[in-house]
């Protein structure tokens, strides 16, 4: 719905994105903002980049196989296919909490495997200081989830601005940090610490998908 109402806003402003941006893990969140434009996009309707943003620490979409997976650790749920890290992958304790998932959604999955969508991993120190700077600027402080559509966000616009070129980038504000303030308190005194999950976590996990044939 968040997508429909942007549409709706944006027409009432006389404005269209050329950019829009959205933090994944699940997929909701970044499906709920996206897909509307994408279906215009598909439809001829405008030309646009969508760009799903995910923590470096849990990469489904840029280092995960795009496999038939359990979407629950219990392996419990019917097979889906999808771009995953398997199903027994342990994320590390990033503060970004919501975006901490093995899989991704089978639509999600499904676009980025045609490539219709470009895909990003972000690290958790660089997107909590693109929240503090949008939070001096905005007024508004983002959740740790949302840190991670800020930080690209903000990168796109920066390539903007040295390249002269004007666009205007919609992004998807996903709850807020006051429920997260322990995070950016750790955050500042120098207590968080970037993660990757290393070449090795990643083939192990994958090692243990399920076999279809």
């Amino acid at each position: 719905m968040i997508g429909q109402e942007a549409l709706t806003q944006l027409e009432m402003a006389g404005d269209y994105p050329d950019i829009v941006i959205g933090c994944t893990g699940g997929g909701s969140n970044f499906a709920g903002i996206a897909f509307p434009f994408l279906g215009a996009k598909l439809r001829g309707e405008g030309e646009i980049k969508i760009i799903a943003v995910e923590p470096a620490a849990c990469p489904s979409l840029t280092r995960g196989k795009y496999a038939y997976d359990f979407g629950d650790t219990a392996q419990l749920t019917p097979l889906t296919k999808m771009h995953t890290l398997g199903s027994g992958f342990v994320p590390e304790g990033i503060h970004a909490g919501g975006l901490r998932y093995h899989g991704m959604a089978p639509l999600v999955s499904h676009i980025v495997n045609l490539g219709l969508v470009e895909t990003r991993a972000e690290y958790q120190l660089g997107c909590f200081a693109a929240g503090l700077t949008f939070a001096r600027a905005e007024g508004i402080l983002p959740a740790p989830e949302a840190n991670h559509a800020v930080k690209a966000a903000i990168d796109e616009a920066l390539r903007c601005k040295e390249s002269g070129v004007s666009k205007s980038i919609l992004f998807n504000l996903c709850g807020h940090g006051h429920f997260d303030m322990q995070a950016y308190i750790d955050y500042q005194a120098g207590k968080l610490v970037d993660t990757e999950y290393s070449a090795a976590e990643v083939a192990m996990a994958l090692a243990g998908l399920p076999v279809v044939d």
